[in-house]
């Protein structure tokens, strides 16, 4: 018989980690993995950032969420709750690298051409100062290392990724994606994404990457496409390095992409080489040397981890099972650990045993007996995982993404869930428990 989490909760209640004092804060140790499992906040609207967006102050010392009331910190010792901005509709965008600051974005949505005001709050005091106006079709996904620089996106007209949709899903951040398929008839959740991100790329919708200057909201556009342009992430430590992909189904796409603020050195960091092969959900390494992406050969038969070292451009991929591939990975500050967030059988691993989140460990593959082939520096270098299950998300439902990110001190992994039934915040110790 499976005990799943909600049925062991009750039995093996913990106290949570020091001074937590919210009514809903609990913790347990995960029947199946033996992990230290705390349910930080299951508040309306609760929302961890992206997985690839800086939640922590400088130091690592709090860490932002938001829910509907507005954005909320904890603080990473004592594990206490607090508000930093009481106010409905605003929506977080990510903290500061430098500076302890909480930066979002908000608009008025009962009037059609209203713009996106972009603002930022002191994560202390609470003090608001707004940055610019944007217009509306506007998105800031990122800040540079420095904080002097904000980048987005902007689209020419409004699209709609599910015909007859309002947007995305608040409790998973997705559209209600449902399409049929060549035979007439309804295609799996997974498919029917794929369909309606073709049906966007195929729009070939005018869009721009823009900057936008901290101190006098000064805009300047640094790439302009029919191209689908998203996810940008500002390098952790060039600030004028900026990664962005090529949206749509993945092996359409030559998804990842780097250029610099001044609009040159637009530079293609993965080419795919034969069919149905595809990258994605880039991020960027701690100390900026490297960027991380999902590497299958092809689409849902072979699974790797690749890293492209930005300066040098060689290449290190490490091999994942079918059941170990992710949603989203994720890597610690010293870069010693990564994370997998797993998927359920429908994803495109179609693995009949990844509803997990996992543990990775990397492991290199030696040259055989210490001999070198002349040109391996040249070459990929391939490595495994060790690997070690985190949380049975067996009750998850992947239309949440759990986004798992590392603490700074790499002893907990947070993600979201609903494998109690609503959307929460947890946290993993990444040590079992004693």
């Amino acid at each position: 018989m499976r005990i799943t989490v909600a049925a062991l909760l009750p039995l093996v209640l913990l106290a949570a980690p020091a001074a937590a004092q919210t009514a809903d804060m609990k913790s347990w140790v995960d029947a199946k993995t033996g992990h230290k499992i705390v349910r930080i906040t299951d508040a309306p609207g609760n929302y961890a950032l992206y997985f690839n967006y800086n939640a922590y102050t400088p130091n690592g010392d709090t860490m932002l969420f938001s829910t509907t009331e507005g954005i909320q910190a904890m603080d990473l010792k004592t594990w206490t709750l607090r508000t930093v901005l009481k106010r409905r509709g605003v929506r977080l965008l990510f903290a500061g690298h430098k500076t302890r600051t909480a930066y979002f974005s908000e608009t008025d949505r009962s009037k059609p051409d209203a713009p996106v005001t972009i603002s930022a709050a002191d994560i202390d005091t609470g003090v608001v100062r707004k940055i610019a106006e944007v217009p509306r079709g506007s998105q800031i996904d990122t800040i540079n290392a420095d904080e002097t620089l904000l980048a987005g996106q902007f689209t020419t007209r409004p699209v709609e990724l599910q015909p007859g949709t309002a947007g995305r899903d608040p409790r998973t951040d997705q559209a209600a994606y449902a399409a049929n398929g060549p035979d007439g008839k309804p295609l799996p959740y997974a498919e029917a994404k794929e369909v309606r991100l073709n049906d966007r790329l195929a729009a070939k919708i005018p869009m721009e990457i823009f900057t936008l200057d901290v101190k006098t909201g000064a805009r300047r556009t640094i790439v302009t496409a029919t191209d689908w342009l998203n996810h940008l992430q500002f390098s952790p430590t060039d600030p004028t390095l900026l990664m962005y992909c090529h949206e749509g189904p993945w092996h359409k796409v030559d998804r990842i992409w780097t250029v610099r603020t001044d609009g040159s050195h637009n530079t293609k960091i993965h080419t795919r080489t034969m069919n149905m092969e595809i990258a994605g959900h880039e991020f960027w390494s701690p100390d900026g040397k490297t960027i991380w992406y999902d590497l299958q050969t092809p689409r849902g038969e072979d699974f790797w981890l690749a890293g492209y070292d930005v300066a040098t451009a060689k290449r290190r991929w490490f091999h994942l099972e079918r059941n170990e591939w992710s949603v989203h990975y994720n890597v610690s500050a010293d870069q010693t650990l990564f994370s997998g967030d797993g998927g359920d059988p429908e994803m495109v691993a179609h693995g009949p045993d990844g509803k997990y989140m996992y543990l990775f460990r990397p492991r290199a593959i030696p040259d055989v007996a210490g001999i070198h082939a002349d040109n391996a520096g040249a070459l990929i270098a391939p490595g495994t995982f060790a690997t070690e299950k985190l949380v049975d998300l067996a009750r998850q439902d992947y239309k949440l993404e759990p986004n798992g990110r590392f603490s700074p001190d790499g002893r907990w992994l947070f993600f979201r869930a609903n494998i109690e039934g609503k959307a929460a915040i947890y946290a993993v110790a990444t040590d079992k428990a004693r």
